[in-house]
């Protein structure tokens, strides 16, 4: 028997190539070439997803607005962009257990009553999803559910019965018979996900592609995965809180970088209909080195606690160590603090947390930061009611940051009485009962605090 090809693919961007190396030499990555076996494509085989089109001009094409559905549950409908839209192909990954199955499966019982509804799974069977669905309480009678890995099966059954909505849990789990492959390799998963996307743009279904995660918390196989669906989502969040994030990383459909917020619960998961509560901590009194920050998640401001610990290093090189926040500019920051503020941590360890979980990417915190370890540093706590939000420079000014009348409205109505913002964000009006202080340098409004 003749021993089988292999060759060697990138599980970043699915380049094969015949020998191993330790750089891919299409995108760069090192480590990312993995053995498979050689596939030998049959001709034509999409040739039945085929669509001919003729030539037209852009300015013929009529630009309708696309109809969307709503998923019944309207933190999901946040981060999709509305809902969900027909012939759309949603990628969702995260890590084990955190709850993508579940969350899918309470999507498609609301939207079973008025849509017909698919649930293809490839990881449980058939009674372990009913029996979810009696744990959970959810009316699952008018949702079909179909337990099988052929992509060929699923692809027939799809259109036979030609469903408004079909989630595939999961990805890695289908195969094709046209490839020798294992299930879950770079082929197969590139294969499965191209011909199901072909087949929701050919009959307007939308699809939702749950899909594994690696260590690095990256969605599994090729990076042209991403490439292929409209939407990629992905399940945030500790596994030893109820708390759950959906944040989109990427919307053909609506604005990316939004934040659903979800509590995970015996019945399932929860909408949480005030985020800002979630990342702010209730203290019985005053502590130092915790500050109130304003962040932007897509189109809703968001109030987070950000907590600073300053202290003796007892080694030669103190640590510098952050949680959700990144950790090259918190090095960054505490140099402009020295710099230009005189706030001298070359000899202290410095630690620094954003409460609840969240993960702050915007420099927009960079100033609640450095007065949270002002804050830490001289031990003295900073106003209950006050928020702080700013991007600090290299050379000490403090820089505009975007929608900041929408942070204040957002600081104003969960009753915050003092906020000290950048000059090019002050307000012509502030907002009823709130103090606007604004400022151009770090050092005018470290010295705010000591009357804050």
């Amino acid at each position: 028997m003749a021993k089988a090809k292999t060759v060697y693919s990138c599980t970043e961007c699915g380049d094969q190539s015949p020998k191993w190396q330790g750089q891919c030499p299409a995108c760069g990555q090192w480590n990312t070439l993995v053995e498979t076996v050689a596939e030998v494509a049959p001709v034509n085989r999409y040739a039945a997803l085929n669509q001919t089109t003729g030539l037209q001009k852009l300015s013929e094409v009529e630009a309708a607005d696309v109809a969307r559905q709503p998923t019944g549950m309207a933190e999901f409908d946040r981060v999709l962009g509305g809902g969900l839209v027909p012939g759309g192909v949603v990628l969702i990954g995260g890590d084990p257990g955190i709850g993508k199955s579940t969350l899918l499966l309470q999507t498609l019982c609301h939207i079973g009553g008025r849509q017909r509804a698919l649930y293809v799974s490839g990881e449980e069977s058939a009674q372990q999803i009913a029996l979810r669905a009696k744990r959970l309480g959810l009316d699952a009678r008018p949702l079909e559910l179909l337990a099988e890995i052929s992509l060929e099966k699923i692809l027939a059954i799809l259109q036979s019965h030609r469903p408004e909505v079909a989630v595939i849990d999961s990805i890695q789990t289908l195969y094709s018979e046209m490839l020798q492959s294992a299930p879950g390799s770079v082929a197969q998963v590139r294969e499965c996900s191209a011909q199901l996307t072909r087949l929701a743009k050919q009959l307007g279904i939308t699809v939702i592609l749950v899909g594994h995660v690696t260590k690095e918390g990256a969605l599994a196989g090729p990076r042209v995965l991403e490439h292929i669906v409209d939407t990629v989502l992905y399940f945030e969040g500790d596994p030893n809180s109820s708390f759950r994030l959906i944040r989109a990383f990427k919307n053909r459909f609506g604005a990316v970088n939004e934040l659903g917020v979800f509590a995970m619960t015996e019945k399932g998961l929860r909408e949480v209909s005030n985020p800002s509560a979630l990342f702010l901590s209730h203290h019985s009194e005053q502590v130092a080195g915790s500050c109130i920050t304003v962040t932007q998640e897509g189109t809703r401001p968001l109030l987070v606690e950000v907590q600073a610990l300053v202290d003796e290093a007892h080694a030669p090189n103190p640590r510098r160590l952050s949680v959700g926040l990144e950790q090259n500019r918190l090095a960054m920051l505490l140099a402009v603090l020295h710099r230009h503020a005189g706030g001298a941590c070359f000899d202290q360890d410095v630690f620094v947390n954003a409460v609840g979980g969240v993960r702050i990417s915007e420099p927009a915190a960079d100033l609640a930061i450095l007065c949270a370890i002002v804050s830490s540093i001289k031990n003295k706590p900073l106003g209950s009611k006050l928020i702080v939000f700013g991007e600090v420079g290299l050379a000490g000014e403090v820089r505009p940051v975007q929608r900041g009348q929408e942070r204040l409205k957002e600081a104003a109505k969960l009753g915050f009485t003092q906020a000290i913002v950048p000059k090019a964000n002050q307000p012509k009006q502030a907002p009823p009962g709130l103090e606007v202080m604004a400022v151009e340098r770090l050092e005018q409004a470290i010295a705010l605090l000591r009357t804050a």
